[in-house]
């Protein structure tokens, strides 16, 4: 059943007649006249007792009535959602942040969203990054926060980029120099995060590049716990240098890591070839309004 025919016939029963109806759909009378004929034909029940030049409505004609009536209020609710959806008055947008640095570079973002979009219902689903890559990949969410370099099953735009800095405790033989490398580090317990980090992902693969599986004293997913255990002696932790400088401890020196492609590089990610929702790609266009990457912190496939 198509809903134009369906249109046709209850205006004809609402204005009384076909050359109302003819009018208020914008149509000449004969066409509304034949796609009422084609909704009895196609029903198998006459809708309208034709009397000379009057027409009257059948039982059938009557229950057709009112379910078409509100089939064709729920059409316009349809279209009304769609229009609220693509205009950003209402939806769902599905994030997944890491702990690492979301305060500093998302709390500002999530205030102007908000401003932007109040009718928007944000979802946020907070884990290490390499667990957000699951459950992306799952469908769960629609864009994560991630560090690069990322698998060829996402698509990328990047937000931010920081060296990375050793937590030595004061006093310590190292804590005095200009910056370190990670064989200056390798007799010390390392300090890290949780399994799920892809902060970690970036240490050890730099590590065994250098040669070397360092000690890993603990493991935890509180960075002030860390950057704690590093004032105690216990060991060196690692941090983005604008993440450090916030965690500042009187027991603790922040000491540049002079290795090459350490850098904490912090991408907005999405399954490669998915769909993005309207409140999905405004955030992102936020994002990349925010960052001074712009344009070139995306993938390739952005690019082009």
């Amino acid at each position: 059943m198509e809903l134009r025919t369906l249109r046709a016939f209850v205006e004809v029963v609402r204005q009384g007649g076909f050359s109302q109806a003819a009018k208020v759909v914008f149509a000449t009378q004969s066409t509304v006249s034949k796609a009422v004929k084609q909704l009895e034909e196609e029903l198998g029940v006459p809708l309208l007792d034709r009397i000379g030049h009057r027409s009257t409505v059948t039982a059938a004609g009557d229950i057709v009535y009112r379910q078409g009536l509100r089939m064709l209020a729920q059409r316009d609710e349809l279209l009304a959602e769609l229009d609220d959806l693509r205009g950003l008055r209402r939806g769902t947008l599905r994030l997944g942040l890491p702990p690492i640095g979301s305060s500093t570079l998302m709390a500002p973002l999530f205030v102007t969203y908000r401003q932007r979009h109040p009718g928007i219902d944000i979802r946020l689903v907070e884990h290490g990054s390499d667990r957000l890559e699951e459950i992306l990949l799952a469908g769960d969410i629609d864009i994560a926060g991630s560090l690069l370099p990322v698998s060829a099953e996402f698509d990328w735009q990047e937000m931010c980029r920081e060296p990375l800095v050793a937590l030595l405790p004061a006093g310590h033989p190292l804590a005095g120099r200009p910056a370190v490398t990670l064989p200056d580090l390798k007799e010390l317990p390392f300090l890290l995060f949780e399994r799920g980090f892809a902060l970690n992902r970036i240490i050890l693969g730099a590590c065994r590049g250098r040669g070397f599986e360092p000690v890993v004293a603990v493991r935890s997913s509180q960075i002030d716990f860390l950057v704690e255990l590093a004032a105690a002696r216990l060991g060196v932790a690692f941090l983005p240098r604008m993440i450090a400088l916030q965690r500042q401890h009187p027991a603790v020196v922040r000491v540049p890591l002079a290795e090459p492609d350490t850098d904490w590089i912090m991408a907005m990610v999405w399954r490669r070839g998915a769909y993005l929702s309207t409140a999905a790609r405004a955030w992102l266009d936020l994002v990349q309004e925010e960052s001074p990457l712009g344009a070139a912190g995306t993938s390739p496939l952005m690019r082009g």
